[in-house]
């Protein structure tokens, strides 16, 4: 009991030297990572379990966005090397997934908030259902814009970018321009108009659970001038004092965009 009330004073005392501080970021990106080892410490043992504990933090998280006014979040709940793993892990992480779009679609809190939710990655590698539930919950929530949820998955930063300069070939290619035409319109404008984010700012914040401390290809391009801030606590137990601190150490950082 008293360990809660001192959190709850702590929270609230937090909470306002971030409101006052001010500078607060308008797109934050985060890492989602420590799910199993977070399963582990809570004796769970079944993958869709598992998951499912970091898939409702989900809705923690819209609501300390939403508070602190940030207009964009992207979160990266699966990697392409992700696949990779045993079966039974991907189709914990899946079905997670799968479940959370679902809820999302008919979420009265997201349609209340006007969330616009959105998927960026190689969606063509998932399964049908999976991608049906995505689709169904960008359909849902594709006229709002109040606050836009990303949620990478089937990502890579690598193959992000080979995707952005294969799109701006199939371009050219489109317009009868030959091969020089191409190589004269590459530049990083250009580029950058073709990744998954385009038409979003890049993100002020990326965030990462779990103590690990490396991007591992969590939006290359548009990470060149973020502020990163790694977290020692996994992901379902990530709390909103360690939100706040997160913000908090971005609003401390003097921004200079290598300049």
């Amino acid at each position: 009991m008293l360990a809660n009330l001192l959190y709850g004073l702590y929270e609230r005392r937090l909470g306002g030297q971030v409101r006052r501080a001010g500078g607060l970021p308008r797109h934050i990106g985060i890492i989602l990572d420590g799910n199993r080892r977070h399963g582990q410490q809570q004796g769970l043992t079944d993958p869709r379990a598992i998951y499912a504990a970091g898939a409702r933090k989900l809705d923690d998280v819209l609501d300390w966005c939403a508070d602190l006014g940030v207009a964009a979040v992207t979160l990266w709940v699966l990697s392409t090397d992700n696949l990779g793993r045993p079966l039974d892990q991907v189709s914990g992480i899946l079905g997670a997934i799968e479940g959370k779009m679902r809820s999302l679609a008919t979420d009265p809190a997201i349609h209340r908030r006007r969330v616009r939710v959105q998927a960026i990655g190689r969606l063509d590698l998932l399964p049908a259902s999976t991608v049906a539930a995505i689709e169904a919950a960008c359909r849902a929530t594709s006229a709002y814009e109040a606050m836009v949820l990303t949620i990478a998955v089937a990502y890579g930063g690598r193959e992000e970018i080979v995707d952005a300069v294969r799109a701006l070939l199939d371009a050219v290619a489109r317009e009868g321009g030959s091969l020089a035409d191409a190589s004269a319109r590459v530049d990083a404008e250009t580029i950058g108009r073709h990744l998954y984010l385009t038409g979003l700012p890049d993100p002020d914040l990326i965030i990462r659970t779990s103590g690990e401390i490396r991007l591992s290809g969590f939006l290359l391009w548009q990470s060149a001038h973020s502020e990163f801030y790694f977290s020692d606590v996994y992901w379902p137990a990530f709390r909103r004092i360690d939100f706040l601190r997160a913000i908090r150490a971005y609003q401390q950082r003097s921004r200079r965009y290598g300049q």
